[in-house]
């Protein structure tokens, strides 16, 4: 779905979401020329990105890319990636921002148009419709073209329009090199429920 020239839009990006699918399509993504599109198509009132943070670490590949987007006009939200032992004994970490985004989504659905939410999560389903029921358009950008599909199949179906990520990828990509940037990388989490 295309937006409107005069229509006020806001990007949401899931970061680990938005990680896997890419990964998924062997990519990587400019977060620079991704804000230009969406300027050059309508008027974007704020991108938003999200993210868990690994602290105490030396160095985070996710530090690089929090911090350009930072300078950059995104309005980044972090929180501490969580550690705990699962079951077997061995030590996961979870950093989920789905909260994050929906409170943001839906404090700012009056002051928007259109939502452009990069996630495939299923969680969002509800988050989606709620948007909509406030007189929001919402345009989901994730991938059906990974094995498995990154997008689960009732967010896909809510929304008003999907963009399959890969599509995106002459505009917003760039191409892979052996020492890929960190404007790639994100804590990685499965968001596919």
């Amino acid at each position: 779905m295309t937006p409107y020239p005069t229509e006020r839009i806001a990007l949401f990006i899931d970061g680990a979401n938005l990680y896997s699918a890419a990964k998924a399509l062997n990519a990587d993504l400019d977060f620079r020329k991704l804000v230009e599109m969406y300027r050059s198509q309508a008027v974007l009132v704020r991108a938003y990105y999200y993210t868990a943070v690994i602290e105490g670490e030396e160095f985070s590949p996710i530090k690089p890319l929090v911090d350009w987007l930072d300078y950059n006009g995104f309005t980044v939200v972090t929180k501490p990636v969580k550690r705990f032992t699962d079951a077997q004994g061995h030590t996961r970490t979870k950093g989920n921002m789905d909260i994050e985004i929906a409170v943001d989504m839906l404090e700012f659905a009056p002051h928007i148009d259109h939502a452009v939410l990069f996630s495939g999560d299923g969680d969002f389903r509800r988050l989606v419709q709620a948007v909509q029921a406030k007189g929001v358009r919402v345009t989901v950008v994730s991938t059906t073209k990974s094995q498995p599909p990154q997008i689960a199949d009732e967010l896909r179906r809510q929304a008003d329009a999907f963009v399959e990520l890969q599509e995106l990828l002459p505009e917003i990509g760039r191409p892979r090199t052996a020492a890929s940037q960190p404007t790639s990388r994100v804590f990685e989490t499965d968001h596919r429920e």
